[in-house]
């Protein structure tokens, strides 16, 4: 999986395209009003084709700017991806890059041999300037069976230390694993800046958020009509501490669940967000900015 060269994010915006059987053929949602104060997608895949007429990066990009999104981390769950998304980031001041081996694949990196091989691309990918997180990497017992919960572990550690050594942030994907996830931080010690994407806890785990200063990241998922426990712990959450974000193509917020999701819908989460905390929108969306500029650094830079 590292061999090979880089794939050019201009020539091939795309790199993969979900399975039949999983991709809507659907249109994508009409634009929401722009934010007043404009926000940062924390975790997306643009590498996704998807829709009945899937977008181009730019075109991607260029959508959310009209609604006050400004900027985005392309995130990597693979050395294939990881290295597109490095080399996105090079090449659009609007794009910054996270890099990692997803937990659901490291398994069978390891039975493969090659699992070493792929964590030290990632490991030379996480030194580059504008890849500003290690992600998204943790701990998946939904999809992971008993015997593959070993190399999870190994690959989660791994991360981590890659995290510290480059000094950037760390993009965590937990499920069904809050307890594993938890202890793991604990034991090794977390990153400066750690981040639960598409945060999946309840106030429990919020609160452990807040006791040992991690970020929690909210996905459409919070504005669906069963997830009360998401929006417990979002208002439990110190609002230095939470951050937003698409997960592009999946996740979709209400009221459009189930059609192709993008960078441009994010204002209907922020705005789904600030009504249930009783925030106003610009001073909510300005905090938001401001945590994902203290955990990631500048877009200019």
């Amino acid at each position: 999986m590292s061999g090979g060269v880089a794939p050019d994010p201009a020539a091939t915006p795309h790199l993969r395209q979900r399975e039949a059987g999983e991709r809507k053929q659907l249109s994508y949602p009409e634009a929401p009003e722009a934010l007043p104060v404009a926000v940062y997608d924390n975790h997306t895949h643009l590498e996704h084709a998807d829709g009945d007429a899937p977008l181009t990066p730019s075109e991607h990009l260029d959508r959310a700017a009209s609604v006050g999104v400004r900027g985005i981390v392309q995130v990597g769950t693979d050395v294939e991806t990881s290295r597109w998304s490095a080399a996105l980031a090079a090449r659009d001041p609007r794009v910054l890059a996270a890099v990692a081996i997803h937990p659901n694949d490291a398994p069978d990196l390891d039975r493969a041999g090659t699992l070493d091989e792929a964590l030290a691309e990632i490991d030379r990918l996480a030194a580059k300037p504008r890849v500003r997180a290690v992600g998204e990497t943790g701990l998946d017992f939904f999809r992971t069976e008993e015997d593959g919960r070993a190399a999870q572990f190994a690959s989660f550690e791994a991360h981590i230390a890659i995290a510290k050594r480059h000094g950037v942030a760390l993009q965590i994907h937990d499920r069904d694993a809050h307890d594993e996830v938890v202890a793991t931080l604990l034991r090794v010690g977390a990153p400066e800046r750690t981040v639960f994407h598409c945060f999946s806890g309840g106030p429990e785990l919020a609160e452990l958020c807040a006791e040992h200063g991690w970020y929690a990241s909210f996905a459409g998922t919070v504005t669906f009509k069963n997830a009360a426990p998401l929006r417990e712990a979002l208002a439990i959450l110190p609002r230095e501490l939470i951050m937003v974000e698409t997960d592009a193509p999946y996740l979709t917020p209400a009221p459009f669940r189930g059609r192709p999701n993008a960078p441009y819908l994010l204002p209907y989460t922020v705005r789904g967000m600030a009504e249930h905390l009783g925030e106003d929108v610009a001073a909510f969306a300005t905090q938001l900015a401001t945590n994902t500029e203290r955990v990631y650094g500048s877009w200019a830079d």
